[in-house]
């Protein structure tokens, strides 16, 4: 064997091995063994991997996406495959590209402040904050602010629009570093980032520590009921370690001092919800009815019972069926097909279905970081938004389909030709 042959391939064998983690079958919060699966998706590459044109013909790992139930507190969970720092600390997702999601930021940033009074004393500090979409808008209310953000490539981005950023992953070090500095924090928001921890108790034992003694925490994620009631199967994948019932998040922010003393129900990523904590020894903010009434809905519900689980897979593989009879009678008609986004729901969907190119022509997306690459798995290309109209398909199936409402108004144009909409979830229905 030619010698530098062989030190190319240790190179490559090591390199994948420090990127590679199996944590175990134990439940990541109470170290359960885990028996129960959720749903099995097969093998997925990581969604968030796009691929440039000369990256098309090497190997690319794939890893399960098997879903696991822990029998005790009810952790909906995904092993994890790959470290974190492999996966975010260069990351193509950018939050200011959806501005239905800005102008929910907006709107959270206005009622937040007024409700806990925060102003130029006040230190609000976001976990995994992304482009500085939402800590933008408390600069402009003159708050202090400080973002989270491991990704360097997302962080550069928020310092361009005067969002203080800190790149590190965040967990009890990083909080005692930040107290160390005096950044006790009156206001901790976490969106959309609890379920991309893998290490839930070191990242909830950080907010722990760096709250300060009667500051607040709020913590936006989806809701598992609404991913089960709606077949939502494709918001799972490599990147999203948990998801979460209220049940099971009171029973994690409590065994580390933290109390959930109010909850929104909000309709961003197809349903979520908002939680409030405190510091169990603050007894200024009782906790409020919308948390035992949704609470109590959840028990109704089933969710402390595991056969309620056992149900998931069957509808996500009906879904799936109804998605590709679809297509099929599409394409057997000769229609030809583009999407539209390439989120990382996107690619779970479309390679758990088998979807490539033989369905989708191509798809488009805002971010410029996208275009020219291909999605993981399917290989289809990303273009910019303006190849709808050059290329005119007839029908355009929606892939961040939470967004529906804001995508279709934006594609208005297509109607000049007769083009029809497509939104796969819950089950796969042309829009009228």
């Amino acid at each position: 064997m030619n010698t530098s042959n062989t030190i190319e391939l240790e190179k490559t064998e090591k390199s994948n091995s420090d990127q590679t983690i199996s944590t175990g079958a134990h439940c990541r919060f109470c170290h359960t063994p885990l028996r129960h699966t959720f749903v099995d998706l097969g093998m997925s590459p990581l969604c968030e991997s796009y691929l440039r044109a000369d990256q098309l013909n090497a190997m690319e790992p794939f890893y399960p996406l098997n879903v696991k139930v822990c029998e005790k507190c009810y952790l909906v969970q995904l092993d994890q495959y790959v470290s974190t720092e492999h996966i975010f600390t260069e990351y193509a997702y950018f939050s200011s590209f959806s501005d239905s999601w800005l102008k929910h930021a907006s709107n959270y940033v206005d009622m937040v402040s007024e409700r806990f009074g925060l102003g130029s004393k006040s230190l609000a500090v976001e976990l995994a904050s992304n482009d500085g979409y939402l800590l933008q808008y408390f600069v402009k209310k003159g708050v202090p602010v400080l973002g989270v953000e491991p990704a360097v490539n997302v962080a550069k981005v928020a310092e361009e629009k005067g969002v203080t950023t800190l790149v590190k992953f965040f967990g009890c070090q990083t909080a005692r570093e930040m107290m160390g500095s005096g950044q006790g924090a009156d206001l901790v928001i976490g969106n959309n980032v609890l379920a991309q921890v893998p290490d839930l108790n070191d990242f909830v034992g950080g907010i722990q520590i760096v709250l300060k003694p009667e500051g607040v925490a709020t913590l936006e994620f989806p809701h598992l009921t609404r991913l089960m009631e709606e077949n939502q199967y494709d918001t799972i994948y490599h990147e999203h370690f948990s998801y979460f019932s209220l049940i099971t998040v009171e029973k994690i922010f409590a065994a580390h001092g933290l109390v959930l003393f109010d909850v929104d129900e909000i309709p961003t990523h197809g349903g979520s919800i908002r939680i409030y904590l405190r510091h169990k020894e603050d007894s200024s903010k009782p906790v409020k009815p919308s948390v035992v009434n949704l609470r109590q809905r959840e028990l109704a519900a089933g969710l402390d019972r595991m056969e309620t689980y056992a149900t998931f897979a069957e509808q996500v593989i009906d879904s799936k069926h109804k998605l590709l009879e679809l297509l099929i009678r599409l394409r057997r008609e000769g229609k030809r097909i583009a999407g539209y986004g390439a989120p990382g729901k996107g690619n779970t969907l479309l390679n758990y279905c088998g979807i490539r190119q033989d369905f989708l022509e191509f798809t488009v997306d805002r971010n410029p970081y996208k275009h020219g690459r291909f999605l993981p798995g399917t290989h289809i290309p990303i273009y910019p938004v303006e190849q709808i109209r050059q290329g005119r398909p007839e029908y355009i199936l929606i892939l961040p389909w939470n967004l529906k409402d804001e995508i279709v108004p934006q594609l208005a144009y297509a109607r000049e030709w007769g083009a029809k909409f497509i939104v796969p979830i819950p089950t796969a229905r042309i829009l009228d």
